[in-house]
């Protein structure tokens, strides 16, 4: 073991304030414009978010291909549609299977058709650029609420998977029988047990 593996860096403010944003929110932005992503990012670290930015859909999907670590807390997605190489709405589609990261679509040129077409693929919201800071804000504010009530489910599911893991077979039976409305007198006289 490398000895210098042990020692750790001194936790800073900025760190602090980036535990903060990240337990608010993180918005990864995705955009082919470079002074939108710039503005976004600035808005969006104003209000309190984490903000992360890709340039193409391409380098978002590259960092979910290195498994890179996500942000901690709720997070969604703010991408732009017509981009080169891989455009938002394609890049919702490839994301449908692999993760239900809520998805904010929008677009300076998009038309009806693109618009429905995201409400289909399961966008939250399509936005026209340019954006009114507080339409964008409360979109992200409700995307990021229902991420963090699906983040809750799953960490529900998962402790629920965690104590049934610990019952015993009867137990799971008896468990699996008032699920399906059976009375207790009913459970216990057909497997035996006494009251």
């Amino acid at each position: 073991m490398n000895p210098t593996s042990l020692i750790r860096r001194p936790i800073t403010a900025s760190d602090w304030h980036l535990a903060e944003r990240c337990a608010r929110g993180c918005v990864v932005v995705i955009d082919d414009d470079g002074e939108i992503l710039d503005a976004l990012r600035a808005l969006l670290e104003l209000e309190g978010y984490a903000c992360k930015t890709y340039p193409s859909a391409l380098g978002y999907l590259q960092t979910l291909n290195d498994h890179l670590p996500a942000f901690p807390g709720p997070g969604c997605l703010l991408c732009d549609v017509r981009m080169p190489e891989l455009d938002g709405l394609a890049l919702q589609q490839r994301l449908a299977a692999l993760d239900d990261t809520p998805m904010l679509l929008m677009s300076g040129v998009s038309g009806a058709p693109e618009a429905v077409n995201a409400f289909h693929g399961g966008a939250l919201d399509f936005l026209i650029k340019p954006i009114d800071d507080e339409v964008l804000l409360d979109a992200v504010a409700r995307a990021l609420a229902i991420s963090a009530e699906r983040q809750h489910q799953r960490a529900r599911r998962s402790e629920l998977a965690k104590r049934l893991a610990t019952l015993t077979e009867r137990e799971r039976e008896i468990a699996r029988r008032v699920t399906l409305g059976q009375r207790n007198l009913e459970i216990a006289d057909e497997l035996g047990i006494a009251l």
